[in-house]
């Protein structure tokens, strides 16, 4: 049996820190109180705090002004989209805005894969399919499917598609289970996922977009239907 990991005092306060911020107790924009008065108040070491404090800043949610103090910093404002698997994990009320990205996205991403991909990356987009088909239970179906649109992003020559793919993946993956849905029966995914693959490497544009817009629009209501 594999021994979980122990959570030490700076991931408790980190994750402490982060739920005060995102729930509003310290406001976006808000300088936090003195490092002392929060350590006190937290319970915890000024050490342990800036140990916390480095994470958060790290995350995108704190900045620290020497001779100011430490702010909340609107992430909504100035934050990236790296910022989302986080979110995701703290309010499943994203999923849905995840989603609306995802379906707009994607189909570009199919159009542009379709006009774009070498005859080497139409073969792995097959090779890829094949692995959704074969794929011995609903989460390996699932992480088998990722791995089809993230080498439909490659396809498409443009490395912020790629980027934005695997940031799309990485805020509801973590979540996987409760949208194991689309991947319970591994023949019908990779039946599913079909006529996009074969849209692209037939080099049809707009066949790629309109498969790919059916396709996320179903898998997108078997998911959010598993989620409620």
């Amino acid at each position: 049996m594999e021994t979980l990991p122990r959570e030490t005092i700076v991931d408790v306060l980190e994750n402490r820190l982060r739920e005060d911020i995102l729930t509003g107790r310290h406001p976006a924009g808000s300088y936090l109180p003195p490092e002392r008065t929060l350590a006190d108040g937290y319970g915890v070491t000024r050490t342990t705090l800036k140990h916390a404090f480095g994470r958060l800043t790290q995350a995108g949610l704190l900045e620290t002004r020497h001779g100011v103090g430490t702010r909340v910093r609107d992430y909504l404002r100035l934050g990236g989209a790296d910022l989302l698997p986080m979110l995701v994990r703290h309010s499943p009320d994203w999923i849905g805005e995840v989603f609306e990205v995802r379906g707009s996205v994607g189909a570009l991403i199919a159009e542009r894969a379709a006009v774009r991909a070498s005859d080497r990356q139409r073969a792995e987009l097959r090779e890829r399919l094949a692995a959704v088909g074969d794929a011995a239970d609903p989460d390996a179906v699932q992480l088998a499917d990722a791995e089809v649109h993230k080498a439909l992003a490659r396809a498409t020559g443009n490395r912020v598609y790629v980027l934005l793919t695997n940031t799309l993946f990485n805020a509801y993956l973590p979540m996987r289970a409760a949208f194991k849905g689309p991947f319970m029966d591994a023949e019908v995914a990779r039946g599913r996922l079909e006529p996009l693959v074969e849209a692209v490497a037939a080099g049809d544009g707009t066949g790629a977009r309109r498969a790919a817009e059916r396709y996320l629009a179903e898998t997108e209501q078997i998911m959010l239907e598993g989620l409620a």
